[in-house]
Order: structure tokens, then sequence, then C-alpha cells
């Protein structure tokens, strides 16, 4: 008996060390997310952090629904905003790769009556360097804010303003771009773009807590979004979502961000040689280089390279890290505009770097 009980004890002892490191770096996760997420009783956010494709890390803080008082969890469904790009992204990729498309194709070859679509290409829209009006700067958007427009009406609204540029003279952050991208994934593939993403993403990444947004549907495990005015809260104001559309309708988990950024890893929805044009970096007309791809910013931490990208839509912020040659993966999903979840999650990435992960 003495035997097996000085085994059980060197075995803990030599256990010890290595717990030692990871309660450490929990310790730290909760601290920065603390120091920004501060009102237990307000809406906060969900976490996670993976490494190799297995979270080492997962939690919550704050609340789902303030009125009711449920508390966040790692399983309830956000708001992604514009990390709806890289969703758009991969589909037109996937189509490109099935020849159905050419990325290098002006869009009139698409959409025959878009003004000067002859000298605007599908590669321009997916790297917002086409110039085109973006409709979130458009005083005019109220007046459609509510409104169930068919993609083609959406492009409408905008299609005929005036350029911003030359295409390919610029990088600009641009939604319509998108929302052009997410029209033409229709034209091409006979699908809507919800069930697109549903049947060529979704399922096939297993993400079965992943939809298209909507305010009236029962969603299971949904957070409420909210917004500040001083120091009230206040419910997001309702916005239709066929006017964010593919550049920042979709809805998930950290969990299935987690399977979304694995299959992307695995080759599972594009090959290896497709997958790389999104996280290349490109050139203008001029030779200048810019750090975007296809729907993600190429920038680095410390001088590691990451793959990021942010969302923003009324009630939520959301946040998403990838460092390739580490395989770490940090998202950060947020229910309120008042609390983003970027620079936590880009100091969160940095801090399991700088603990050798």
């Amino acid at each position: 008996m003495r035997y097996f009980k000085l085994i059980w004890v060197l075995l803990l002892m030599a256990f010890i060390p290595l717990l030692a490191p990871a309660q450490k770096l929990e310790t730290q996760i909760d601290s920065l997310l603390a120091s920004v997420f501060q009102d237990k009783n307000g809406p906060g956010v969900a976490l996670l952090v993976a490494k190799n494709g297995k979270p080492i890390y997962r939690k919550a803080f704050g609340k789902a629904n303030v009125e009711l008082g449920v508390d966040l969890t790692p399983d309830n469904v956000f708001q992604l905003g514009s990390m709806t790009k890289q969703f758009t992204a991969v589909a037109i990729l996937q189509l490109a790769e099935q020849g159905k498309l050419k990325l290098n194709v002006p869009i009139s070859a698409y959409i025959p009556d878009y003004p000067d679509g002859d000298k605007i290409t599908i590669h321009q829209l997916l790297t917002h360097t086409s110039g085109i009006k973006d409709f979130t700067k458009m005083k005019s958007l109220n007046s459609i804010a509510q409104k169930d427009l068919s993609p083609k009406e959406m492009v409408d609204f905008f299609k005929n303003e005036p350029v911003d540029f030359v295409p390919g003279a610029q990088f600009d952050y641009n939604n319509s771009g998108y929302v052009v991208l997410g029209y033409i994934i229709e034209l091409v593939s006979g699908e809507t773009y919800e069930n697109y993403i549903q049947k060529h993403i979704f399922d096939k990444a297993g993400m079965s807590h992943s939809r298209y947004a909507s305010d009236v549907a029962v969603i299971n495990k949904r957070a409420y979004g909210y917004r500040k005015k001083g120091a009230t809260y206040l419910n997001k104001p309702t916005i239709s979502f066929s006017i964010p559309f593919s550049s920042g309708a979709l809805m998930s988990t950290v969990d299935d961000m987690l399977l979304w950024q694995n299959a992307l890893r695995q080759n599972l929805l594009l090959n290896a040689s497709t997958a790389n044009l999104a996280f290349s970096k490109y050139k203008l007309n001029n030779g200048e280089e810019f750090a975007y791809g296809y729907g993600w910013h190429l920038k680095a931490i410390n001088g590691t390279p990451t793959r990021e990208h942010g969302g923003s839509v009324f009630g939520f912020k959301t946040m998403g890290v990838y460092v390739p040659s580490k395989d770490i993966y940090v998202i950060g999903l947020s229910n309120c505009e008042c609390n983003s979840p970027t620079q936590v999650t880009r100091d969160i990435a940095a801090l399991v770097l700088a603990n050798g992960l």
C-alpha cells in the first residue's frame, strides 16, 4: 500500500509543474478580460483560445440578457458583424475553384448593368480596392435600414453613386464590395447567399450553431445585443439583415468559430493553393503593397504574422486572431457596442505567444 501511495505522490509531483503554466495563463487572461468587461451585471464577452485546434481557455463574462439577468456562457450565439466577410470570401473562392467564376474578370460579366462594371474585378471587391461607394457612409442609409431588400435592390441602392477612386488605386475598407460579392454568389450558384453558406460552409465544417442572422426567429442560446448611453444600457436598434447581407449578417459561437478555423487549416473547404489566395498580400496599381488578403487583415504581433478580422454591427463587436506559425486561435464575441474585444483579443494572443505556446 505504501508503495502505491509513493507512486501516486511522485506522479502528482511530476504533474504539478505542468499545471502551473496553464493556471498562470488562465489567471492572466481572466485579469485582461476583467479589465475591459468590468460590469458583471451588464453585457459582456465570450472568449476562446485554442492551440493546435483544441481549446485551452473557454469562458464568458457578463450577461446574455440584461433584462432577465441571464449569464453569458461560451455556448451563446452572437452576431458576427464584418467577420461575415471571411465566409463570403471563401464562398467566392469555392466557386472560383469550381470554375464558376474568375477572380480577375470584370464584374460586368456577372452584373451587366453595373456602372463601369467593366473596370472593377472580383479581386478588387475582395481586397477593398474597388473604389465603389461604401453604403454605410451614405446619409440615405437610414431610409432603408429597416426595409427587407433583395440583394439586387441592395446593390441598386449604392451602385450609381460616384466612385471614390479609380479601381485598384487605393485600399479603403468597403462594405458595399462584399454586398456585391454576395449578390454574385447568388447569381453564379443559383442559391440564396443564406442557403449557400449553410450548405457549403456551415454544414461541411460542422458549425451547427451558426446561421444567417434574424431578430424574429427563436434562436437557442441567443446573446442579446446592447449599446450604452451614459450609464444606461439600451437594446440595440432594429435593422433588416438584408442591409449588411454578405458583408455582416452571420451569427455564430466561439466553438463554431474554432471549427471554422480548423476547417480552413485542414483544407476542408478549399484546396491549399486556393486558400492561400485569401492569406496573401496584394499590390495597388502603383505597386504599393497593402496588408489585406481576401477577408482577412494580414498583420503581426511582436513580429509574428497573424490573420485577423473584427466585426461591428448594432449591439455587437467581435474579433478573431489566428497565428498560423503556432496554430493559435483567439476569438472574442461581445454583445455590446460599448466594449470592443479587438485590443484585448490581440493582447491575449500576444500573451499566449509570450508563454511559449
